[in-house]
């Protein structure tokens, strides 16, 4: 049986379930007027959630309620279900090599496993002084103290 959606000629809505696509429409169970099929109404209001990235995750004693079980076991479920969905969708992963550093010029682009070194550092270099950033290296700083001294 296939359930459809019907409107009688006098404005009536009623659904109702017929044997094959082909069969005539039914008539209306109120007025008995004749009936056309109506489109289905799309029920929209869930939505997938990829949940929230490893970035987000708690990485620290206190940021799971100082061990609190139902608290890991909230976040573990969260990360299985993240990591099955990394399976399926591997763009979703993003980079997973381990970061080596992640402070001062590697603030905004963090050094990973198998990057090469110098490069990675000149860029970072670059980058941080035509951003004017504070991240400068100490030889900067210490140089502009001494200028500053001798004045």
């Amino acid at each position: 049986m296939i359930l459809y959606d019907y409107r009688c000629r006098d404005g009536h809505n009623f659904e109702a379930g017929v044997a094959s696509m082909s069969e005539p429409a039914p008539a209306c169970p109120r007025c008995g007027s004749a009936a056309d099929k109506r489109p289905s109404r799309v029920q929209i209001g869930n939505r997938a959630s990829a949940g929230p990235s490893r970035e987000q995750m708690p990485k620290s004693w206190n940021a799971v309620g100082r061990g609190d079980k139902e608290t890991i076991r909230h976040w573990h479920d969260l990360a299985e279900k993240r990591e099955n969905l990394e399976e399926r969708y591997p763009e979703l992963a993003g980079d997973r090599r381990p970061v080596l550093a992640h402070e001062g010029i590697f603030h905004d682009r963090p050094l990973r496993a198998g990057d090469d070194i110098g490069t990675a550092v000149s860029e970072a270099l670059v980058a941080d002084a035509a951003s004017g950033s504070a991240h400068s290296h100490v030889g900067s700083r210490a140089s502009a103290t001494n200028q500053g001294s001798a004045a």
